[in-house]
């Protein structure tokens, strides 16, 4: 298997991580965890597991220039990104944080073009539209919205603001991938984020009645430590190191597709014509910004 494909192995997995973690996030959040305390957790773990292994395997040190830029990467990778996904999905709905964050590949695609010189290919703009399209189908057919919530509208603006941050991350931390191990990145951009969100969550950390947790919901909080935050980081950036952060960042547009499978796989959603006509206009999405132009490595 080359190098290529185990990169596109990696995004699937971690957007099918992402696809879940919408709705196990909201299961803890706010009963069992304040946003800010649940992030404050999340990144600990996470930081905790990349310590441990770059120790391990790796140990490999940071050049004095390059902190700048890490520094960055830790705040709109970690800090501000998680933030705002957590303390927008507290307010919104997983289906409307689902659409929401359909426009982070568009930005993310925009920025490539802005700060890498990628090329604005007709066909890899079309894919990023149908994409878009087909995300937005998915994600919102044959579910009801909800209207009523007062806080809906700013839950979304915090999910806005989230795909916007990563945007952003998936932009500027491609140029530290010829530099560094992955794991090295991982390390420093959750050291980062954790020093960031402490200040802000410890107080809500302390507030839980950790006892009374129930299993399942530890389960949930396992999931998005390990799952969540060490795996799809660490699978999505082992794929940013061969792929174009555009690439990258279109793959959650799968999210919706994956949500379903797993649904459908469940029990508790069923195949017809619209959702199989969405994700395969998704799939073709994935094609076109995916494929290698003449002459253009990935």
């Amino acid at each position: 298997m080359n190098n290529v494909l185990k990169s596109h192995l990696a995004l699937f997995f971690a957007n099918l991580i992402y696809a879940l973690t919408f709705t196990l996030a909201k299961d803890v959040m706010p009963d069992t965890i304040q946003p800010m305390g649940f992030i404050v957790v999340r990144i600990t773990g996470a930081m905790i597991l990349f310590h441990i292994i770059h120790r391990i395997w790796i140990r490999e040190k940071v050049k004095r220039e390059d902190y700048g830029i890490l520094i960055l990467c830790g705040l709109f990778g970690v800090a501000i990104n998680m933030t705002f996904f957590f303390k927008g999905l507290n307010y919104t709905t997983p289906i409307h944080a689902a659409v929401t964050m359909t426009s982070a590949p568009i930005i993310i695609f925009i920025l490539a073009v802005i700060f890498h010189g990628e090329k604005k290919l007709p066909l890899r703009v079309v894919g990023v539209v149908l994409g878009a399209i087909g995300a937005i189908v998915l994600a919102v057919y044959g579910r009801q919205l909800e209207t009523g919530n007062p806080h809906l509208a700013l839950g979304n603006l915090f999910v806005l603001i989230n795909a916007f941050s990563y945007a952003i991350y998936l932009t500027i931390v491609k140029s530290l991938m010829s530099r560094y191990h992955f794991l090295t990145i991982m390390k420093w951009v959750f050291s980062i984020g954790f020093v960031a969100v402490l200040p802000f969550g410890y107080t809500d950390v302390l507030a839980v009645e950790w006892a009374e947790i129930s299993n399942k919901i530890w389960a949930e909080i396992a999931f998005v430590v390990i799952g969540t935050s060490f795996l799809a980081y660490m699978l999505n950036i082992y794929a940013l190191k061969r792929l174009r952060a555009s690439t990258v960042g279109f793959y959650i547009y799968l999210q919706p597709v994956l949500a379903t499978v797993v649904a459908l796989m469940l029990g508790s959603d069923k195949l017809d014509p619209v959702k199989i006509s969405a994700s395969l206009i998704i799939f073709i999405g994935v094609y076109l910004v995916g494929r290698k132009p003449k002459a253009v490595q990935e």
